[in-house]
């Protein structure tokens, strides 16, 4: 799956429904999404022409097995055209499903830790986000109750694929099923002033968005070299690049895979560009009425609306 320069676009509307088309159309390649209602999306691609089509008569969804690389070939061969077309305009749900480990990495960008004063870590700093916060890429986003420090961060995101145990790094990219962003929404007094590990401020509900779609790695020709920017309310406060993650995407795969067995749809968000909000001086927190919008180079773009707090 070749990329073609494809964007979804997305438009912040009643009911968090989007508009999806097509702006460059110079191929017939695909990106692999989902869309519907939560918790009840379907698998789905985006073909070159910007029609949505649905390929849940090939795989029941985008997650665990249907992600390995045996499922991937059979999406690939599939003609787009003979797919049924998805009427409207419907919600684009988060681009894995059904995620059972959301592992994420701190302080992986050497810019990143130098503004906020912390050294380069040894090796990686590994915690976990919880899977149920995970939502899709123009979800609201809710500030947690009696947050006060609620951030932001655009990260890549690894999805694995075929997964594994003790994965050596020249065969950590076959082990991928591919890359997604990611904006690990972070509160930084639960994180690092409650005591404890850093998973009590990044498991907020809502503090995953995924998406839009999935982008495999055949598609990209340097995953270490992609832009990442994100705006809040329009300004651009963080603008950075793969190139200065301390710990690359095969060697956080190799790295992890030492500690624990890779599952095919587990999720890896492997660290944030300068430019979060505890970064500024003073430092800068949503407070809720935000509008947050962030993407990577070739992996499409997210935007969300941050909501103060509401008892569900």
């Amino acid at each position: 799956m070749r990329a073609n320069g494809l964007v979804l676009a997305q438009r912040l509307g009643s009911g968090s429904r989007h508009s999806i088309r097509s702006f460059e159309n110079g191929g017939n390649d695909v990106k692999l999404l989902r869309y519907g209602a939560f918790g009840q999306e379907k698998p789905a691609l985006l073909d070159a022409d910007g029609v949505l089509r649905d390929i849940s008569g090939l795989v029941p969804d985008l997650a665990g097995k249907a992600l390995t690389s045996a499922s991937l070939a059979k999406i690939a061969a599939a003609k787009p055209d003979s797919l049924p077309a998805v009427p409207g305009s419907p919600r684009i749900g988060a681009c894995v499903g059904d995620v059972r480990n959301f592992i994420a990495v701190g302080l992986n960008f050497a810019d990143h830790a130098a503004e906020t004063g912390a050294a380069i870590p040894a090796e990686p700093i590994l915690f976990n986000k919880a899977p149920n916060c995970i939502v899709g890429p123009n979800d609201d986003v809710m500030i947690p109750k009696n947050s006060v420090k609620t951030d932001w961060e655009v990260e890549l995101a690894i999805v694995i694929g075929d997964g594994g145990s003790y994965i050596e790094e020249k065969d950590a990219m076959a082990a991928i099923a591919g890359f997604c962003v990611c904006n690990d929404v972070s509160e930084r007094e639960f994180q690092t002033e409650r005591g404890g590990q850093w998973a009590k401020g990044k498991g907020c509900p809502t503090f995953g968005p995924l998406g839009p779609w999935l982008v495999t790695p055949d598609e990209i020709a340097d995953i270490q070299n992609l832009g990442m920017w994100l705006e809040v309310d329009g300004e651009r406060v963080q603008n950075g690049s793969t190139k200065t993650m301390i710990f690359g995407a095969t060697y956080l795969v190799h790295y992890i895979s030492q500690f624990m067995r890779l599952d095919p749809g587990d999720v890896i968000t492997t660290g944030t560009p300068p430019g979060v909000g505890l970064g500024f001086k003073p430092p800068r927190f949503l407070k809720g009425g935000e509008v947050v919008t962030l993407g990577i180079e070739g992996l499409g773009t997210q935007k969300q609306k941050f909501l103060p707090f509401k008892a569900a």
